[in-house]
């Protein structure tokens, strides 16, 4: 983990397993959200992976000789990768997956649980559940299908076909894609951006577009007009305007 207050970048670091997800990993993931949050004035975490890959998804041979009744990768996994995804959901920080390669399936789950995605036009993604007789139990068909539209997401799991970063951008999943050698900086600039504004303002609306993602119209509006954050440097901002 590199803290650069106000950013913290975290990264999956199992290059020689293309950064798989092992128990022990997400244990560690966890922590080390956590840990981010409690920098002071956090206004960024970028979460990606060392290596050729963000990750090659759930390393099955950390399941051992379970049976997997159901096709569910069980609570050694799910447990922990649940508190992963609740961390990257309420941390009062802006969290980017900077997909930099493979990115498949759990790793899909994770990177759709970020407030944005940017990928490498080169990196490949894809859902492979059904390719290995498992079903989702991290939130691909409820994030994906929200992501690229229900009839993408299900030829997406239905198929287990890979795409690029490139079309990731295209279809919605990712805010944008740039070629691999230009992601750090791409990155960066972006970072820069978000940092430039109101820390307060992007936190309220973090906390707006998770309550968009559930609630009716109606309900969404009410819950914008009623609801107030600490936004503290309005008029430091507005001052030369007014």
């Amino acid at each position: 983990m590199l803290i650069e207050s106000p950013v913290v970048t975290i990264t999956l670091n199992r290059p020689e397993a293309l950064n798989a997800i092992t128990p022990t990993m997400l244990a560690e993931l966890a922590a080390a959200f956590d840990h981010a949050a409690s920098v002071p004035g956090l206004s960024v975490v970028v979460l990606t992976g060392a290596g050729r890959a963000f990750s090659a998804g759930v390393d099955l041979k950390s399941l051992g000789d379970r049976s997997l009744a159901g096709g569910k990768v069980g609570d050694v996994l799910d447990v922990p990768a649940r508190r992963v995804i609740e961390a990257i959901r309420t941390i009062e920080a802006v969290v980017i997956a900077k997909v930099n390669g493979f990115c498949f399936t759990g790793a899909l789950e994770l990177a759709l649980a970020c407030d944005l995605v940017i990928a490498a036009d080169e990196a490949k993604l894809g859902d492979t559940h059904a390719k290995f007789g498992l079903r989702p139990t991290w939130g691909m068909s409820q994030r994906l299908p929200a992501a690229v539209g229900a009839a993408r997401a299900r030829l997406l799991s239905y198929t287990a076909r890979p795409f690029s970063g490139t079309q990731a951008a295209a279809w919605g999943l990712a805010a944008a894609s740039c070629p691999a050698a230009e992601l750090d900086a791409f990155t960066a600039s972006l970072v820069a951006e978000i940092t430039a504004n109101s820390r307060g303002a992007v936190l309220g609306y973090k906390s707006l577009y998770r309550v968009a993602e559930t609630a009716l119209l109606h309900d969404g509006l009410a819950h914008e007009a009623a609801t107030d954050f600490s936004i503290t440097d309005t008029d430091e901002r507005i001052a030369g305007f007014r």
